[in-house]
């Protein structure tokens, strides 16, 4: 049997889903979610693929990975570019939906599988969110019903307790998915080189999930900073550095400025950019570009940066 795979655009409250027969939709709330799973159960999946849509796709994210199907949530700027690519240029949820399980098929966005122990923690902290939404809803019945005015402030008290509770589980199983013992070796192995902290790294592993299986040139063209080419007939405009992913590459600057002190490698490579007539910010972006060479090659070989013995750059 060939082989799926889904795409799932998610809304507040609602989930559309495409499969091989054509798309469908389920609630976006625990019974749906449930009900979403054991459909899945019954597929042979290769892949699920979701947008980052600003939290609505926690919830079904963390569902899915408990269940231990191969869901991957991806960036909404690539689906967007691949979309275009493809000449789809309609954008309804029923689309959207379709696209990413082209995505998916056509890319191949590498999938990153939880360990036992970081799964049956998702699966005690969902069955906790689950509990608390059925509050929410019991609490909600209760105050359509209510009409005395110190019992209504008595339930809208309640709601507000489990609304805050509900919102910290939401980040904690965040968290858990974005930070499973795999992820954390990755961010060690990203802090050896001279520059990255704990920020930067987090914003790779999160917003750069294809580092280290990429190769140099196409790591540089994900995150902007590779240079491209505007040439017409006879015509050979200046190369620019344009696209990518804007986060990563506000993360990668600041890190970058630091390297260009404290590494030997980026400072003199710098320094010697400099010395050739190199403008400042063209000479940044190159280094940028080297420290995301070097970072990828890290994850890539899985061995920590040995700052290399090199004579400094004389002016």
């Amino acid at each position: 049997m060939e082989t799926v795979f889904v795409g799932i655009d998610v809304s507040k409250d609602q989930l559309d889903v495409a499969l091989p027969d054509g798309t469908h939709s389920w609630t976006n709330d625990p019974d749906g979610h449930r009900q979403l799973v054991e459909h899945f159960g019954k597929l042979p999946l290769q892949m699920i693929v979701l947008e980052a849509t600003g939290g609505y796709e926690r919830a079904i994210t963390a569902e899915l990975a408990a269940a231990e199907l191969p869901v991957v949530v991806v960036n909404p700027r690539q689906v967007r570019d691949f979309a275009r690519a493809t000449g789809r240029l309609a954008k309804t949820d029923q689309i959207d939906a379709a696209v990413l399980a082209e995505f998916g098929r056509a890319v191949r966005p590498p999938q990153r599988p939880m360990p036992d122990a970081e799964v049956e923690k998702l699966r005690e902290k969902l069955a906790r969110r689950r509990q608390l939404v059925q509050m929410l809803t019991a609490e909600g019945n209760r105050l359509q019903q209510a009409h005395e005015a110190s019992v209504r402030k008595s339930i809208r008290d309640v709601q507000q307790t489990l609304t805050k509770q509900l919102a910290h589980i939401d980040d904690d199983l965040q968290r858990t998915i974005q930070q499973t013992p795999a992820w954390r070796e990755k961010e060690n192995l990203l802090r050896s080189v001279p520059g990255i902290g704990p920020q930067t790294a987090l914003s790779l592993l999160v917003e750069l999930p294809e580092l280290g299986s990429c190769s140099r040139q196409q790591i540089a063209a994900l995150v902007g900073v590779a240079p491209l080419n505007r040439d017409s007939g006879k015509f050979r405009g200046q190369r620019t550095t344009w696209g990518g992913r804007p986060t990563v590459r506000k993360a990668l600057y600041m890190a970058t400025l630091t390297a260009t002190r404290h590494n030997p490698k980026i400072r003199n490579h710098y320094q010697g950019l400099l010395k050739a007539g190199k403008r400042k910010k063209v000479a940044l972006v190159a280094c940028m570009r080297k420290t995301l060479c070097i970072l990828n090659a890290v994850l890539r070989d899985q061995q920590p940066w040995k700052t290399p013995k090199i004579q400094p750059v004389t002016t």
